[in-house]
């Protein structure tokens, strides 16, 4: 490519003008980060009002206007059949107890199979989905990806293995604005989250990667899988 003799020379305004934009942008990610630092401490002892997620799906019933009923409650985790939380784990990440956010083996065998084109659930952990839920709404793109990241270590520093768990299952969405364990637990079963058993737990478990499409009644097939699984974790 021959360049331009008449084409003026960059002027030093102009980098400086440049230089200062990436200044302030830096300054504003990591102010941002920060703040999602200082709600992840926060939520050590504070239970969330709502989330990304939350707000993304109240956003979306408004831009569509379509009816959006929010169901939301926490619980402590003491509150939750301790079949659930099994289930949760058993089918989304089995190696919760082991890792310390990511599951690399996981990611490699979801990697694999989405060479293969059998990819049956994705790598992500359960720190990982809670950071998402919280932070980032459903979307998905490298920028959010990294961010999310940077994030999950400080997840597991300052909340630890039982604050994540109960965390995740009080905020994750299982359904048309149905979010944690209480709502959903009503919402399908009429009943309360203490009370389920082995076999709706699983089922909830089941419908966890596509809340807005399965339903737990028909998900038996692959709650067996995980009722499978349970047993062989000892659960």
């Amino acid at each position: 490519m021959i360049e331009n003799p008449d084409a003026p020379p960059p002027t030093p305004h102009r980098n400086g003008t440049l230089r200062s934009y990436v200044r302030w942008f830096l300054i504003g990610v990591a102010l941002l980060w920060s703040l999602a630092v200082l709600i992840l401490v926060v939520a050590r002892w504070i239970d969330p009002p709502t989330t990304a997620v939350h707000m993304e799906r109240r956003f979306q019933a408004w831009i569509h206007h379509t009816p959006y009923h929010d169901r939301y409650e926490f619980v402590p985790l003491s509150q939750i059949s301790p079949d659930l939380p099994h289930a949760v784990i058993a089918a989304e990440d089995a190696r919760f107890y082991q890792h310390h956010g990511f599951d690399w083996h996981a990611m490699e065998i979801a990697a694999d199979e989405d060479m293969e084109g059998g990819r049956i659930r994705g790598g992500s952990t359960l720190t990982q989905q809670l950071v998402k839920n919280l932070f980032f709404g459903t979307g998905r793109s490298i920028l959010r990806k990294g961010a999310e990241f940077t994030l999950v270590p400080v997840a597991e520093l300052v909340l630890g293995k039982h604050r994540i768990l109960e965390l995740y299952l009080n905020v994750v969405e299982w359904g048309p604005g149905v979010y944690g364990a209480v709502s959903a637990s009503r919402y399908y079963y009429r009943a309360s989250a203490r009370s389920i058993d082995r076999q709706q737990a699983a089922q909830l478990a089941a419908i966890l990667p596509l809340p807005l499409k399965r339903r737990p009644d028909r998900m038996n097939r692959y709650s067996g899988l995980i009722l499978a699984r349970m047993r062989q974790m000892g659960w």
